[in-house]
């Protein structure tokens, strides 16, 4: 009879020496445990991002978001290779609230993205399947720093919804870049003003070939729309640029760009600003969820919670009501 061997839990300090040491296989490895649900896997991703923090916080944060046929994929993969060929390591994570509907998985982004997927210098890696769009978010933080802890200097979070997806991502990152289409018509009063006020940067993309007159006339007509917002920077005012992702053109120039913002808000602090003000947010973020995951396990609430929830939904207890006596319960 075979004895079963029970696997050793993965030692923080031997992943952390591997990680620094550039070890791919154990950078997934400790993704993997990052987004695992269990409470002893939770424990040993929180100490090795303990022990990697010192190692963190010198890589290119960079958001990218656009409406579904926009090119963000292609534009990431030819962005990304361009860098790997100046010798940056690029890292490509994504943000998927579409799974939190379907459990679906991005994982058909990794085909996309042809010649990241074999660069020995890139690494993609999907968001998880499934859970909150908070809960995603969360993860992608750590797993943004494991990926610096491992060399990479240039991180890459592409948003793959819409929505409330945008501005999480916003959030976490130093930089993020809209892409748009050609032809703003039609889609400039589909722009959500919200979406604008974020953004760092407005790439007009597919500008090439019959499309370039096109994206040249959208250009014009999202610089105006920005002209009218107030920029959430002091020292940075949001260009318009037109690009192609799939003929490669612009890239250069709109990688030049986001150096710049880098220097022009580190040379006024804003740039240590945003990143202390970011951690802060992230702590507070992780503690709501902490507590609400607390307060629907405790076994002492679990059945007046029930009971509360079917009373508001049956309308009979207003949900100022229930909200007053579930504080009572945990004695807040």
């Amino acid at each position: 009879m075979s004895q079963i061997q029970t696997r050793a839990a993965p030692d923080p300090k031997e992943l952390a020496k591997a990680i620094l040491a550039g070890n791919r296989a154990v950078l997934a490895r400790a993704i993997t445990l990052v987004e695992s649900r269990k409470a002893e896997h939770r424990a040993i991703a929180r100490e090795l991002v303990q022990i990697l923090l010192p190692h963190t916080g010198t890589a290119r944060r960079i958001g990218i978001t656009g409406v579904p046929g926009v090119g963000k994929s292609t534009t990431i993969d030819t962005l990304g290779s361009n860098l790997t060929a100046l010798g940056h390591k690029v890292a490509v994570l994504a943000v998927d609230p579409s799974s939190t509907r379907t459990g679906g998985s991005i994982l058909g982004d990794k085909t996309r993205m042809e010649r990241l997927a074999v660069d020995p210098l890139a690494f993609i890696r999907p968001s998880p399947s499934a859970g909150t769009l908070g809960g995603v978010a969360a993860k992608t933080r750590e797993t943004m720093l494991l990926c610096e802890a491992a060399g990479f200097d240039v991180i890459l979070v592409e948003t793959v919804g819409i929505g409330q997806s945008e501005t999480t991502v916003a959030e976490m990152v130093d930089f993020f870049l809209v892409l748009m289409l050609p032809g703003a018509g039609d889609e400039l009063q589909g722009i959500k003003k919200g979406v604008l006020e974020i953004a760092d940067m407005i790439a007009v993309n597919k500008a090439d070939g019959d499309g370039m007159i096109r994206a040249k006339s959208a250009a014009s007509d999202y610089r105006a729309a920005l002209h009218i917002l107030a920029p959430r920077s002091p020292t940075w005012t949001p260009p318009v640029v037109t690009i192609s992702g799939l003929a490669n053109q612009g890239l250069d120039a709109l990688w030049e760009q986001i150096e710049l913002h880098r220097a022009k808000t580190s040379a006024t602090g804003e740039f240590q600003k945003r990143r202390a003000d970011q951690q802060v947010a992230w702590m507070w973020d992780l503690l709501q969820q902490r507590m609400m995951e607390a307060l629907k396990n405790d076994t002492r609430t679990a059945a007046r919670l029930k009971e509360l929830e079917l009373s508001v939904r049956g309308g009979e207890t207003a949900v100022s009501m229930a909200v007053e006596e579930i504080a009572g319960l945990i004695g807040v």
